[in-house]
């Protein structure tokens, strides 16, 4: 058995772009250049653009490490 929310099991959350400018406060043209940039990373479905949890976590952490030193 395992403990709820862990193991291979469990899918990845994928965000939408709207998702991401609330979380960043950031507007979409600012979401777009950084998934251009490859700052932030995505994936496409079709014509929609998603970008993993984990990504974002990434991309934050990833900045406050700039910012600190």
């Amino acid at each position: 058995m395992t403990a709820h929310g862990q193991g291979p099991s469990r899918p990845e959350e994928l965000l939408t772009v709207p998702q991401v400018m609330a979380r960043l406060q950031l507007g979409r043209s600012a979401v777009y250049d950084l998934l251009r940039t490859r700052q932030l990373a995505s994936i496409t479905l079709g014509r929609a653009r998603r970008i993993p949890a984990h990504a974002l976590t990434d991309f934050i952490r990833t900045r406050l490490e700039q910012d600190a030193a």
